[in-house]
């Protein structure tokens, strides 16, 4: 699914990330953690091609981004979920639409849309919110609008940047449930955080960054 080799990232004469070399597979739920700074949001930026590397090679889904021409950056992000700590809904639409306009961008129909936002909604436990306001709704129950718009594109992989970074730690592990039941499902899942708890008590492999480096650590507990 994913495979990077020797990519480094320079802004400037700062250096973000130095040498980055791994391999995700297919189906894999894997942590990304380090602390501030140390490079995780850089990294999630290159892996949905926000960003291009300043060296190396990166190849997610089977395409290389540092080659893939412009116009074909929407096609690719179709094919991932986006999760971000500040969830990013549309606030003057209510939760419903914040779900099934991303069917119409990529091509559904409005009653396919319809459907599908009506299917995730219930999958993440917030149908119940659809026709509220984000506003109106709790954040922990925002995170989950974001979650289901972000797998309205059924994406073959999900990435999350600190998903649980605003949430109390209740609220955190019932979207650390979320992530994998898709992960079950088949998506490759990499969530960011620098949350140390919450990486313990789940337990899956970690990759770690320090200063913008790579160490790997496997994590032998799973959970089923």
């Amino acid at each position: 699914m994913i495979r990077c080799f020797h990519v480094t990232k320079r802004y400037g004469a700062i250096t973000s990330l130095t040498d980055i070399s791994f391999q995700i597979d297919e189906g894999e739920f894997v942590f990304l953690t380090g602390q501030s700074g140390a490079g995780k949001t850089t990294l999630l930026r290159l892996l949905y091609r926000a960003e291009l590397p300043t060296s190396g090679q990166l190849i997610v889904a089977g395409r290389n981004l540092a080659t893939m021409p412009r116009r074909q950056v929407p096609r690719f992000r179709r094919r991932l979920g986006l999760v971000f700590q500040d969830f990013k809904l549309i606030e003057d639409r209510t939760v419903f639409d914040n779900v099934a306009l991303v069917g119409l961008a990529v091509g559904f129909s409005f009653t396919e849309s319809q459907r599908r936002a009506s299917e995730l909604l219930r999958l993440v436990g917030v149908d119940g919110r659809a026709q509220l306001f984000p506003a109106q709704v709790s954040g922990g129950e925002q995170q989950r609008v974001s979650i289901a718009r972000a797998l309205m594109t059924a994406p073959q992989l999900l990435l999350a940047d600190e998903p649980t970074g605003n949430l109390d730690p209740e609220r955190a592990n019932e979207i650390m449930r979320i992530f994998h039941a898709i992960n079950r499902s088949g998506t490759t899942v990499v969530v960011a955080t620098h949350d140390a708890d919450l990486i313990g008590t789940v337990g899956r492999r970690t990759m770690i960054l320090e200063a913008g480096r790579l160490n790997t650590l496997a994590v032998a507990t799973q959970v089923s």
